[in-house]
């Protein structure tokens, strides 16, 4: 019986990968090990005992929580714009070609190409020259310039795939435009879009690079994880929220995988 397999790669080919993957995810396990540690003051080996009390000492302060909150505010918001314009750019880009559509695509995708600080210093000077505080809106912008790209990325690729004949079969049975783009087109892209949200959802929430030069007085929480570093007395709350915010930015990654496993590829997933 023939395997739907290829052939299996060489042991030291998977001993080297999945050394790969140890040494990458090495730090994590130490995080999350340690949120569990009974010794308040520094990373001590080995543990001194098994406690949850810090998760209940992190969820009881107000400045966690409140630094949670504005993520997820952030994140949302960011997401439903993204959502919108990411949308509307594959829709006019996928199907048209006109000139200068490359240069205009390449617009798109740059700001998730670009390093962080290359985009935090240009927006702060933006910001700054039209006389914009640093806030919540800033915030968003910032946030918004790279998940669009995840959402255009996804969207224009199912598009490009789907068949044009079936928007024009909706329109010649007298269907009107926002009837066909209910029944026809928004069926079509949805695990995209679903996909794609997911993923900028995931990248707003845990970026700090750019928030750092439009957040002004505010404090997301990646911000407030990385002023936590010079409190050592408060390690272990650190390293449970650390280990909390791991584990909401891999749900929608994993939930946009699997949206998207069977042959649909995720764009902007390397950000």
């Amino acid at each position: 019986m023939r395997s739907d397999r290829g052939p299996r790669a060489p042991i030291a080919l998977r001993v080297a990968a999945w050394g790969g993957l140890a040494f990458m995810h090495f730090p994590i396990m130490v995080i999350v090990l340690y949120a569990f540690n009974t010794e308040r003051s520094a990373f001590s080996f080995p543990l001194q005992g098994f406690t949850l009390q810090w998760f209940g000492e992190a969820w009881g302060r107000e400045d966690v929580r409140q630094a949670i909150g504005l993520s997820l505010r952030i994140a949302s918001l960011s997401t439903g714009i993204a959502l919108v314009l990411g949308t509307l750019a594959a829709a006019a880009l996928s199907r048209r070609s006109f000139f200068g559509r490359e240069l205009v695509t390449l617009g798109f995708i740059l700001p998730i190409a670009l390093p962080g600080i290359v985009t935090g210093i240009a927006l702060l000077s933006a910001f700054r020259a039209a006389g914009i505080e640093p806030g919540v809106l800033t915030i968003v912008a910032g946030h918004a310039t790279f998940c669009i790209v995840v959402v255009y990325n996804n969207v224009v690729a199912r598009f490009r795939r789907s068949s044009p004949s079936l928007i024009e079969a909706s329109m010649d049975l007298g269907a009107d435009p926002f009837q066909t783009f209910r029944h026809v087109v928004l069926p079509g892209i949805a695990t995209a879009l679903l996909a794609g949200g997911m993923l900028a959802f995931a990248l707003s929430f845990d970026e700090i690079i750019v928030t750092t030069f439009t957040a002004g007085t505010q404090r997301t929480l990646p911000i407030w994880l990385l002023n936590q570093l010079g409190k050592p007395r408060d390690t272990p709350i650190t390293n449970v929220v650390a280990m909390g915010v791991m584990l909401l930015t891999m749900l929608p990654i994993l939930g946009a995988y699997a949206l998207t496993r069977r042959g649909e590829a995720v764009g902007g997933e390397g950000k």
